[in-house]
């Protein structure tokens, strides 16, 4: 981790808002970076446990008696396995865990690397060496849009259930269709975060369903790389960062019938991506 000079490792009174108990988990075998890391995360708030291998990080995400943590910060290179397998692992556990938001930690330089880690399930990744600030930054908006998340759910769950004695199962279901977004045979649950083509469910990661969810709530309208980064992960996007199109593939190899030819989620050629709001037209 860097510490150029002028450059604290001790955070601003701004960088020290945040959410209460909030708790990380880094899997990382560098003692070094894992003391400045876990100092300098402390001094901002946040609770932090250490694993220095695979086996062991994995471990205490699997325990069933412990609360999976709030944020996941992951290496690449592990002494007992490659982070990449490690980041699919999380995401193929069982319950609320392999939703949790993960950011990459790598010193490799390749960027297929970052791109195949997007692919199989992290949020974000920081090269390493990086500054402690750009790793708060970065910690910080993942929770921040974990929480929004969670916030729109809870709120969700709560208008469904209010009044609900009072409402016949047809107006339940009403209110119901009236929250879901259906495109064609594609129907987008905001409250459930769950997506279903032909009424089966479809799995994708937390930072995709955010990203599709921004799409179909602009349907019809080209959306830039830029504006989606910002409506989706509250910041701007940085130059020549192809995140977006990594993510947008992965989407499609979810809801469309032939990826290679989208009819869903189409590009629209230096402009950005728009989700088709006439969608399925044969099925009726």
């Amino acid at each position: 981790m860097q510490n150029p000079a002028g450059s604290s490792l001790h955070p601003s009174r701004s960088a020290l808002s945040r959410p209460a108990g909030s708790h990380i988990l880094l899997i990382d075998d560098d003692k070094r970076l894992a003391d400045m890391v876990g100092r300098y995360l402390s001094q901002a708030g946040f609770e932090l446990s250490h694993r220095f291998d695979a086996a062991s990080g994995l471990g205490a995400l699997a325990a069933p008696s412990r609360s999976p943590p709030d944020l996941i910060l992951l290496d690449l290179m592990l002494p007992d396995a490659d982070g990449l397998d490690v980041c699919r692992d999380i995401r193929n556990l069982d319950g609320p865990v392999a939703r949790v938001p993960i950011l990459m930690l790598t010193a490799r330089g390749e960027i297929t690397d970052r791109v195949v880690g997007l692919e199989i399930g992290a949020d974000d990744y920081l090269p390493k060496p990086f500054e402690p600030r750009e790793l708060l930054a970065r910690v910080r908006a993942l929770l921040r849009r974990s929480l929004l998340r969670a916030d729109a759910a809870a709120r969700a769950g709560v208008a469904a259930g209010t009044g609900a004695a009072a409402r016949s199962p047809a107006a339940e279901s009403a209110a119901q269709a009236a929250e879901t977004l259906r495109f064609g045979r594609m129907e987008i649950d905001p409250a459930a975060r769950m997506v279903r083509i032909d009424g089966a469910a479809r799995t994708m990661t937390a930072y995709q369903f955010d990203l599709l969810l921004a799409l179909a709530r602009n349907a019809g309208r080209v959306m830039s790389r830029e504006r989606l980064m910002d409506l989706v992960k509250g910041e701007a996007l940085e130059a020549f960062d192809r995140s977006i199109d990594v993510h947008v593939g992965k989407i499609r190899q979810v809801i469309e019938d032939d990826p290679r030819q989208p009819r869903r989620l189409l590009t629209v050629r230096g402009s950005g991506y728009v989700l088709a709001r006439q969608q399925d037209a044969a099925a009726g």
